[in-house]
This record gives C-alpha cells, sequence and structure tokens, in this order.
C-alpha cells in the first residue's frame, strides 16, 4: 500500500507540475492577445487621443508612486513617468505639424509614403509602446509578481527613445523651412549641409539598440535583428584585436552571452562599433554569410536548381549593333578604371537546364575554382530557351556580399520567373571604387544581350533586378546602354534603391539613427569607399601628432586626391562619350562603327567645366543644355558640358506643379524667425537631447564632387538621361532610411512622363530581399518583387522602328 501510495504521488508531482506549466502558459497567451488588442486598438487611435491617454495614465502613476515613500525605486518610476508625461506633451504639436503637410510630399495618393510619414509613424509606435506599458504598470503596481526593476529598467530606454525621437522630428522641421518646396533632401548650401550632419550625428544612439531594438519593425523580425546586434557587438570585439576569419566568428558564439543579457551594455557597444569602426570592419561582418558553413545551411532551405555555375567573363572588348541603325556598331571595351583589364565573375541560375547552358562554349567560362552545380540527372529532353533573362545586380553598400549571399532568393525567383538569372559579382569598394563596378556591370550586361543564347534565353524580355546597391547599379548600367546606343533592358527592378550618394539628409535618413541595418556613419563610410577616397582619422591625438605642416600635407593630399577622383574616375571613364556625335548620313551605312571609348574621347570637341563649378551643383541647379547639333541621337553620357547654368524652371523635378502652391503656403505660416533659424536653434526652449557619450564620431563628412555625377547619384541625371530609362518599379521600405531616394527618384520620372511604379512596404527593414525566408511579411515582400519582374517579362513587346531612311 505504501508503495502504491508513493507510485501515486510520484505521478500527481508531474501532473501538478504541468499543471502549473500550463497555466503559465495560457497566462502568457492571454497576455500577448491582450497586448495584440491593445496595439490594435492604439494604432486605430488618432495622434491627440493618445497622446491624452498616455499623459492621463502617465499622472496616475505619478500619484502613485509618489505616495510610496522615499524609496529609490519609487521615485525613478515616479520620474520616469514625468519625463514621458513632458516628452508626449512636446511631441505631439510637432507631429501634428508634420502629418499636415506629409501628403504634400506623397508621389501620388494611391501612395501615401515618405520620410515624414514614416517619422510620424515611428514615434508613433514609441508612443504606442508606452501607453501599453503605462496600462501595465498601472493595473499591476500592486502585485507582488510586478516585477519593479524590469518594468522600470523598459520605461527608461523607451523615454530615451522617445526624447531622441523628438529631435528627430524637430530636425524634420528643420529640414521643411530649409528645402526648395516638396523637396525631401536638404538643399543648404555645403557648409550648412555639414553643420547639420555635424550636429545630427552627435545624439546618442545606443538606446535604439537595446531594450528597443526594432520597436518600430514587424515583431517577426525583432528576434533576428536581436541576435543580429549580438553578434556584431561580439564580432567587433575580436576585430578590435584583429583576429580575422573563422576564428572571429566562432570566438564571437562563446563571448556573446553578456551581451544577450545586458541590453544596456549591447546598446552601448553597438553604438561605439557604428561610429567608430572603419569599412573594412563591416566588410568583414557582412561578409560572414559568405563562409561555406552559412552559405550551405541558406541554400539548403532554398529551391533547388538544375544550374548554379560561377563563369567568369575573359576581358576582351566585342561589338555591339546600335538600337538606332543595327548595321552600325559599337565596341564595349572590358573594364579598365583603377586596376586594368581584368575578369568579370558572373553566376547562371536556372531552375531548368535549358538549351545552350550545357554547351562546351559556356563550360570554357566556369571558373575553375569556383562552387559548379550542374545536375544531369535523366530527363526526356532539354527545356528550350526562355524568351526572358534577368540580369542582377547584388546589395551590400558596393563594398560587400556577392552572388553567393543572394543566391538563395534568386533560386527561388529563378523557380517562379521559369527564367534564367545571371548575378553579376562586381568588384567592391575601397579597394575597387567607382567606376569600377559600374563598368563591369555594364560589360556583363553587355556580354548577356549579346550571349543570352548560351545562357538559356532567347533575349526577347530581358529585366534588370538589384537592391540597395544593386538597384543604382541597374539604373546607371541603363543610362549607360542608352548612352552607348545599345539595347537598353525592358524594365527594371529595384528594391529599396540608393538613388542620392551625395551627404545630404532627408527625413527617411533621420531614421539612420535608430537603424541597425542602416547606421549613418555606416552609409557615410560606404559612399567614402565608393567614390575612392582614403579613410581619414579626424582624432585629436592624431591632428595633434601630425602638426602644423602635417596638416599642411595632409589637406592638399586630399585637394589632389579629389582632383584625380574627379578628373581620373569621372572624366576618363565617361565623358569620352558626351562629345561622340552620330554618323554623317553621308557615310556608308553598311560600314561597322569601330569606335572605341579612347577613339570618343579624342574626339572630344571642348573642355570639361572647371571642378569648382561642379562643386556647386545641387538638386536645384542640375540640366541638360540644349543642343540642336546632337538632338537626334540619344544622349551618351553626362559630361561638364551638359551641366550648365540653369534657371529653376530648367529643371523643377522637387515637386508636383499642383502641390506647390499649397506647400509654400505651409510653410509662410511659419514664422519669419522659424524660416531664418539656423541648425543651431533647432530644438525649442528647454528641450535638450541626449548626447553621444561615445566620443568624436569618425564620420567622413567631407563630400568629392564626383558623388554628383549622375552615374553615382542617378537622382541627379538631367531630363534627357531620364527619358531614355525603360519602365521602372521600385519596391520600397516605409522604414527605410533611403525611402526618399526611391520617393523623389519615382517622382522625376512620373513628372518625365516615363512609365514608374513605386510600391512601399510597410514594418521591413532595409535588405528585407536576403531576409525573404524569416517571416509572412518579408516572404510577401519578396513575392511583391518577383510580381513586378513578372511584369517586364511577360509585357508586350513595342512595335519594331521604322527602319531608318
Amino acid at each position: 500500500m505504501e508503495s502504491a501510495g508513493g507510485t501515486q504521488a510520484a505521478e500527481a508531482a508531474p501532473a501538478s507540475k504541468n499543471a502549473k506549466e500550463g497555466s503559465r502558459n495560457r497566462g502568457r497567451q492571454r497576455w500577448r492577445k491582450g497586448k495584440a488588442k491593445a496595439s490594435k486598438l492604439i494604432h486605430n487611435m488618432d495622434l491627440r487621443t493618445m497622446t491624452q491617454s498616455l499623459v492621463t495614465l502617465a499622472e496616475d502613476n505619478i500619484a502613485f508612486f509618489s505616495s510610496q515613500g522615499p524609496g529609490e525605486t519609487a521615485r525613478r518610476l515616479s520620474g520616469v513617468f514625468e519625463g514621458v508625461r513632458e516628452q508626449a506633451l512636446g511631441l505631439e504639436p510637432a507631429l501634428g505639424h508634420l502629418l499636415g503637410v506629409a501628403h504634400l510630399f506623397d508621389l501620388d495618393p494611391e501612395t501615401p509614403a515618405n520620410g515624414y510619414r514614416s517619422l510620424v509613424h515611428t514615434a508613433r509606435c514609441c508612443l504606442a509602446h508606452l501607453l501599453h506599458k503605462s496600462r501595465y504598470v498601472a493595473s499591476n503596481r500592486r502585485s507582488i509578481f510586478f516585477r519593479t526593476s524590469h518594468n522600470l529598467a523598459e520605461l527608461e530606454a523607451y523615454l530615451a527613445a522617445l526624447t531622441q525621437l523628438r529631435a528627430l522630428v524637430y530636425y524634420a522641421q528643420r529640414l521643411l523651412v530649409t528645402n526648395q518646396p516638396g523637396g525631401l533632401f536638404f538643399e543648404g548650401d555645403e557648409g550648412l549641409t555639414a553643420d547639420f550632419l555635424r550636429e545630427y550625428v552627435t545624439l546618442h544612439k545606443g538606446c535604439f539598440y537595446g531594450r528597443c531594438l526594432g520597436f518600430q519593425f514587424t515583431p517577426a523580425i525583432r528576434p533576428f535583428l536581436q541576435t543580429i546586434s549580438i553578434g556584431l557587438v561580439s564580432f567587433g570585439e575580436h576585430y578590435k584585436r584583429n583576429e580575422t576569419g573563422l576564428s572571429v566568428a566562432a570566438s564571437s558564439l562563446f563571448t556573446s552571452g553578456r551581451f544577450a543579457i545586458d541590453p544596456e551594455l549591447r546598446g552601448a557597444e553597438f553604438e561605439r562599433i557604428t561610429q567608430n569602426l572603419d569599412v573594412h570592419f563591416w566588410k568583414a561582418f557582412w561578409n560572414i554569410t559568405e563562409m561555406e558553413v552559412l552559405s550551405s545551411l541558406a541554400n539548403m532551405a532554398s529551391a533547388t536548381v538544375r544550374v548554379s555555375r560561377l563563369l567568369s567573363l575573359p576581358p576582351e572588348a566585342f561589338e555591339m549593333p546600335q538600337t538606332a541603325n543595327p548595321t552600325l556598331t559599337v565596341t564595349i571595351s572590358p573594364p579598365l578604371a583603377h586596376t586594368g583589364p581584368g575578369p568579370v565573375l558572373i553566376r547562371l541560375i536556372s531552375y531548368d537546364l535549358r538549351e545552350g547552358q550545357d554547351s562546351e562554349e559556356l563550360s570554357s567560362l566556369v571558373k575553375s575554382n569556383g562552387q559548379r552545380s550542374l545536375e544531369l540527372w535523366p530527363r526526356p529532353q532539354q527545356a528550350p530557351r526562355s524568351r526572358s533573362l534577368v540580369v542582377h545586380f547584388h546589395g551590400g553598400g558596393f563594398v560587400a556580399q556577392t552572388s553567393k549571399s543572394h543566391e538563395p532568393y534568386l533560386k527561388s525567383w529563378a523557380q517562379e520567373l521559369g527564367a534564367p538569372i545571371i548575378s553579376i559579382d562586381y568588384s567592391l569598394a575601397p579597394e575597387a571604387p567607382f567606376p569600377r563596378a559600374l563598368e563591369e556591370c555594364f560589360f556583363a550586361y553587355c556580354w548577356a544581350v549579346k550571349h543570352c543564347a548560351l545562357l538559356g534565353s532567347t533575349g526577347e524580355r530581358i529585366c534588370l533586378a538589384g537592391d540597395s546597391a544593386g538597384g543604382n547599379l541597374c539604373f546607371t548600367v541603363a543610362l549607360r546602354a542608352a548612352a552607348y546606343g545599345v539595347r537598353v533592358p525592358d524594365g527594371i527592378m529595384a528594391a529599396y534603391p540608393a538613388t542620392m550618394l551625395q551627404p545630404a539628409a532627408s527625413p527617411s535618413r533621420l531614421l539612420s539613427l535608430m537603424d541597425p541595418l542602416l547606421p549613418l556613419s555606416v552609409l557615410s563610410k560606404c559612399v567614402s569607399a565608393y567614390t575612392g577616397a582614403k579613410t581619414e582619422d579626424h582624432s585629436n591625438s592624431d591632428q595633434k601628432a601630425l602638426g602644423m605642416m602635417g596638416l599642411v600635407r595632409r589637406d592638399t593630399a586630399m585637394l589632389l586626391r579629389d582632383f584625380r577622383l574627379g578628373a581620373s574616375s569621372w572624366l576618363n571613364s565617361f565623358l569620352e562619350l558626351s562629345g561622340r556625335k552620330s554618323q554623317k548620313t553621308s557615310e556608308p551605312t553598311a560600314e561597322p562603327m569601330r569606335r572605341s571609348v579612347s577613339e570618343a574621347a579624342l574626339a572630344q570637341p571642348q573642355g570639361p567645366l572647371g571642378t569648382d563649378s561642379l562643386k556647386n551643383l545641387t538638386l536645384r541647379d542640375l540640366s541638360l543644355r540644349g543642343n540642336s547639333e546632337t538632338s537626334d541621337t540619344p544622349e551618351m553620357s553626362l559630361s561638364a558640358e551638359t551641366l550648365g547654368p540653369s534657371t529653376p524652371s530648367d529643371v523643377d523635378f522637387l515637386l508636383l506643379p499642383e502641390d506647390a502652391g499649397e506647400e509654400t503656403e505651409a510653410k509662410n505660416k511659419l514664422s519669419p524667425m522659424d524660416r531664418g533659424l539656423g541648425v543651431s536653434a533647432t530644438f525649442p526652449q528647454g528641450f535638450h537631447p541626449r548626447r553621444s557619450s561615445q566620443g568624436p564620431t569618425q564620420m567622413p563628412l567631407y563630400s568629392s564632387p564626383i558623388v554628383k555625377n549622375p552615374f553615382m547619384s542617378p537622382l541627379l541625371a538631367p531630363d534627357s538621361m531620364l527619358k531614355s530609362l525603360p519602365p521602372v518599379h521600385i519596391v520600397a521600405c516605409a522604414l527605410d532610411p533611403m525611402l526618399d531616394d526611391s520617393v523623389m527618384f519615382a517622382r522625376r520620372l512620373r513628372n518625365l512622363d516615363r512609365p514608374v511604379t513605386l510600391h512601399v512596404v510597410e514594418d521591413l527593414p532595409h535588405g528585407f530581399l536576403t531576409l525573404a525566408s524569416l517571416c509572412r511579411e518579408t516572404r510577401q515582400a519578396a513575392e511583391l518583387c518577383v510580381e513586378r519582374i513578372r511584369l517586364v517579362l511577360t509585357a508586350p513587346a513595342p512595335a519594331p522602328a521604322p527602319p531608318p531612311v
């Protein structure tokens, strides 16, 4: 009997334990459902109602904790709710002002998206979290299970985030009164731009990388971001000790625990890394996905394709027919900039084995030491050549990653589109700065058009696709194809592209203060590397070590560097094409036009403008000087000759005409004092945002003239160049610091009557394509990109042009 009783007791213990665990789980589920329901209700609140509710709850909590005696915890809780009340009351009118004019910056009523809307949405997310937390505290503060320290730490973190968001909203108001009507990019002179950025980067950022990490994104993204942030700070510790390769990644796994359990420590270290480590660190960190182990795991979860081959295109010039007159040809030279002629690597991906893909000619191009996957199991016959071809340019800030990093989603694209895909492994900065990547991508594109039969395509429809930096290359490759007079792709799909590489502030770029994937200092370092600028050390100790003569030598070197970049990289690579005139009708049409880039450069009729005139160009004064002699030929490139003085009527792409009066009226409502204030008077009296404790930010603020080259910043291209673009489909992210790049570029194309679509996905970060398998939201966004590519590939071909007379 005792044994039986003991057995029953033993059985009852696990049952009781399971019941308690089940009760806890049900409690957690009810809490999550309650939080989701509260979040939905909060989302439907208008801004004023949300603010009033938050202030009422804050005052109630202040009264309660103030009556709890002189304890430190009660004092801090009372203080944090006083701060929440103060910041919410100060933020509400500023947000209301932005909401009142935000619609004026949309592309159209069907696309309500721009940086002002994104800032308001992000602030609402922070207010909503504080409102939910304040309600929770008010309901549970008397409970013995109330975790005082945890709730206090979370409230303090979100109060810090709300304070910094209030600073960003004031910065956005300053942009609103400084820019031209409707403009999303900072239009002050270069000195004012530098002052703005220098002031902006001193703001404290660590609060956004700890407990508040990714609060603005969809909840499914946040665990991934937390993992990335922990890995980043752990990786940074070992990188400081000059450990490299696999040892860094392996060691990081064993030292990341303290960053996982201490969000404040993680946030502070994350801020230090983003501000102070150079572009080589980011190259190393972003290339972790290139490791064989991680890439193999990613490929296991992706679609299985029959063909995945890394090809090496020989650096040999070839001829391409001109679109306007196929009897004439143009020479496509191999990439030459910086390092001289060299092969270009491309990856061919095809779901089916198609005709031509197993040919001896293509097999001779397979890179011997690269990955080769060609599965040839028995099947009735090869698939016929597809009528379509996708040419892909990967992202990575121009400094990191390859087609291997993007292969998992490209395999899915190949399956869904039923078309072969080639992804270009262009050379990366800072070792190969601009224009090397563009030269290689253009060379590979022309080679693919000429040899599409080897790639398993007839080439009837060709689409360029790319994300981030790859989206930039999509536009610039298409512009260069039009400049050369060769076939322009049938369409472009660009995901969250960078179209403006000039260091100009915009409301969406203010989000880089809190973005864990695109901090402003990292963006600036990537652009600096792409322009070819050498990394400068701006620390005070180094300034002293240089001495007066050292500073003179350094400044002289910077001057010579900029001259070299402006004269060599820009002029030698692109301006040679601008002076080329169309063939005279007296020339025999049967004779092929064999003119190389160098020969075209020798025929330049005029010298370029001075560097000083190029430095003074802004968004407002870029235009293409009319030239009756070349009006019958497509514009070949943007040279200094075409960048002449302009009037506001020459380039009016900052605002849709019907919105100009309304926006001007909105700006005129501001007092003359507000319109005349500088950056130093951005904040109202009594408001002081938190400043960074990480020391001086090592972020290059110097702007080289080369960033204004439209082959680097296509948003700055004149109208005549943009008119040569094919239909453009842009998929952007509402919470992406690069959102305004997409909105302004789509607006320019729309004003030129060019076919363009802009779709903005909600609550996802920059780079969602590489996260396509992470959650439902990223999968839907990736599917949207596929749909846009399919629109290009299935559109009816235009009627052929009549033969030349």
